[in-house]
């Protein structure tokens, strides 16, 4: 075998005295058992420092790790319920692992990280029915196992408290006096995006974490490890020549990392590094891309698992001034939030001239038009609103509060009902930006009939689904860097957005056992983030799923989805005969282009600014609006569907493009009178009732194109 690589942590001081002989100073040992001075350190000189060198391999036992009080006291500290849980699975990220690493060595072939520094000294007094149990030591550990090379060690100073451990008011013991303690120090970086650092838990109080002892804080403790911001200390215990030394504040997350019984190991890294970095948030949120976690393991070499612990936020990232190319990339984004505006290989057209003429029907087609179409060579950039101002004042009279909170705040909202009568009309005119959030709370208490107390269950509901484990974790995962990521809310790898809609898709998933989870659910979660916070973007999902029958939608088998192309498809035979026909001699199913309309509400193939005019209609007149669009589509393209050189392909690839209005007050102008529409509006219903009858006799499978 060959000579094992091995490492010093940390680097030796110029002026430190000469290494004592191997045989004293040098022992190997499996990773993390943690170089922490212990009292016996205080008899030495005040520029010495204590060096160990510890194996990178996996291949030593028990027998050789340091014979003093510091194994027994780190054994004790990271007894936790996960110590035989999905080791293999987590074994190669530097991020996580579920096995205390005093229990390690046992396992044989397993490959430990590099020795870290440890800052854990004295006995913990962890609540060990706490779902944190295991972070303070296991997951510090394992983030000290990635730090860089620490900077050059200032001359040690000594901290004395007098007495013997005893707690402090957070709950954690302080150590024994006359204890010096290394901390290795990371570099200051970007913002991050942690949670605050209380909330409340599930019966509505306000829950405390337990903290474990990690020693007092020293001059330089604005440089931090991440580790050791899991501690809280109050002013009056901290010493040390510091004038003004940072309280570092352990933030508080909702989410246990306890793993539930017969949980997927992999599932179960997922869901644990999800609920870890919203404790930790990540660096540079919303500007930079992040470090991948879940869908690629850390680790492999030295250089990612670096990356991985540098993008760990820490206390200083939203204190500090932008950077200009910061400011620059804010500058850049529109103003919804896009600093890249969605990319497709063909942007058509819905022009103007096709829309002014209403719904109607339509004996004879023009065959002698081209089927091609002209391609946009980008997406426009969206327009202002007209007259945003005046609309702003409008909605403001429009909404009133219906609910308050303890504090004042409006819960939920309603409309006035002098204003009802204008509604419709204004809705289809466009929600200003401003008001959008409380005037879609307010639709969907209308349409649904939400009251306050059905708003704190679903509340308890989403917190209490994010303690159990999902079996579409992994797939959610996947899908969700790829949801909407030109919006600067979901751009950095499990930055605040990504981390939120996780959340709502994983609790979501657990909702309704039918449905569980599709990918259609990824865009909608993430159009309701945009507005509201995750409980509430949950809440309307269940109610999206309730009342606005997405339940058909998303359930196996799409029902809902065929219900509604059997609505376009009589609305076509019946109005557009030429074009119905068409479709038939040509082949062409409507399931081939609008699967993708219906289940995700056209996000993927309309602009976001079109797709939020659409989603103020929908709110307010239900799942008949999109069949509407739909409708729009064909309607405008209607002369290119019947032309003579048409055939499969051209009809095809023009109806699965990215589509542009010409104009969107004419586009939801057109959508408006077709809704207004009763006799049509009562026929849409009807053929909803017909298809049923067909899937209840089973004479569905021919009743499509």
């Amino acid at each position: 075998m060959e000579t094992p690589n091995l490492m010093v942590v940390p680097p030796t001081p110029l002026d430190a005295k000469p290494a004592p002989s191997p045989s004293s100073s040098v022992s190997t040992a499996p990773s993390t058992p943690g170089l922490t001075q212990s009292s016996e350190c205080t008899q030495r000189g005040s520029s010495e420092t204590t060096m160990e060198i510890y194996s990178m391999y996996g291949d030593d036992d028990h027998s050789s790790w340091p014979n003093d009080g510091r194994l027994q006291d780190m054994s004790r500290a990271t007894e936790s319920p996960y110590r035989n849980a999905g080791r293999a699975s987590h074994e190669s990220s530097t991020y996580y692992s579920a096995t205390a690493k005093s229990q390690r060595s046992s396992y044989t072939g397993a490959a430990p990280r590099t020795s870290a520094i440890s800052t854990t000294s004295g006995s913990s007094s962890a609540d060990t029915s706490s779902p944190y149990m295991g972070i303070e030591e296991d997951i510090s550990s394992d983030f000290h196992s990635i730090l860089p090379p620490p900077l050059p060690p200032k001359p040690p100073q000594k901290y004395s408290r007098s007495g013997s451990s005893h707690p402090n008011p957070d709950g954690a013991f302080e150590p024994a006096s006359q204890t010096r303690y290394l901390s290795p120090s990371p570099p200051r970086s970007r913002p991050s995006s942690a949670r605050s650092n209380t909330s409340s838990g599930l019966n509505g109080h306000t829950t405390s974490i337990p903290r474990s002892s990690h020693g007092p804080p020293s001059d330089h403790a604005s440089l931090t490890s991440p580790s050791s911001r899991l501690i809280s200390r109050p002013a009056s215990q901290t010493t040390g020549t510091s004038t003004s030394p940072r309280l570092l504040t352990r933030k508080r997350s909702d989410l246990s990392i306890t793993p539930s019984a017969g949980e997927d190991p992999d599932s179960f890294h997922v869901r644990s590094t999800y609920a870890q970095l919203d404790v930790f948030g990540v660096k540079g949120d919303g500007i930079d891309e992040g470090v991948e976690r879940t869908r690629a393991r850390v680790g492999g070499s030295r250089e990612s698992e670096l990356q991985a612990m540098n993008a760990i936020g820490d206390e200083d990232e939203k204190r500090r001034d932008l950077s200009p190319q910061e400011v620059q990339m804010l500058a850049s984004l529109d103003r919804y939030g896009f600093f890249a505006l969605p990319s497709h290989d063909r942007f058509v057209l819905l022009p103007t001239a096709s829309l002014l003429k209403p719904l109607s029907h339509i004996s004879r087609a023009v065959t002698s038009a081209s089927p091609n179409v002209t391609i946009l060579p980008a997406l426009p950039q969206p327009r202002p609103p007209i007259r945003e101002a005046e609309r702003m004042e409008k909605w403001g009279r429009m909404l009133q509060p219906r609910s308050r909170d303890a504090g004042g705040n409006v819960q939920t909202w309603r409309i006035n009902p002098e204003k009802e009568h204008k509604l419709a009309r204004r809705a289809f005119k466009g929600i200003p930006d401003r008001w959008r959030g409380a005037a879609w709370l307010a639709l969907i208490g209308r349409f649904a009939h939400v009251d306050k107390e059905q708003l704190v269950a679903l509340s308890i509901e989403y917190r209490e689904a994010l303690e159990k484990h999902s079996q579409y974790d992994i797939q959610i995962d996947l899908d969700v860097p790829r949801t909407i990521n030109g919006h600067i809310l979901f751009r950095t790898r499990y930055g605040l957005g990504q981390r939120s809609l996780f959340h709502v898709l994983h609790s979501f998933s657990l909702h309704c056992g039918q449905c569980g989870y599709c990918q259609g659910m990824g865009p909608v979660a993430a159009m309701l983030l945009c507005y509201f916070a995750p409980e509430r973007a949950y809440a309307s999902l269940v109610h999206l799923h309730d009342a606005y029958h997405m339940h058909d939608i998303f359930s196996p088998g799409f029902p809902g989805l065929l219900e509604s192309i059997y609505v376009q498809e009589r609305i076509t035979e019946e109005l557009m005969p030429e074009v119905y026909a068409s479709f038939k001699k040509h082949i062409v199913s409507t399931t081939s282009y609008a699967t993708k309309w219906y289940i995700t509400l056209f996000a993927n193939s309309i602009p976001f600014q079109t797709h939020l005019r659409l989603w103020d209609v929908f709110l307010l007149e239900g799942p008949d609006l999109f069949v509407i669009v739909a409708v729009s589509i064909i309607w405008v393209h209607r002369d290119r569907i019947t032309a003579e050189t048409a055939n499969f392909e051209t009809v095809l690839s023009l109806l699965s493009s990215f589509f542009v209005p010409e104009d969107e007050n004419v586009f939801l102008n057109w959508i408006a009178k077709v809704a207004e529409n009763k006799k049509m509006r009562s026929k849409m219903e009807s053929w909803r009732v017909e298809w049923k009858g067909l899937v209840a006799s089973g004479r569905d499978g021919d009743a499509l194109l």
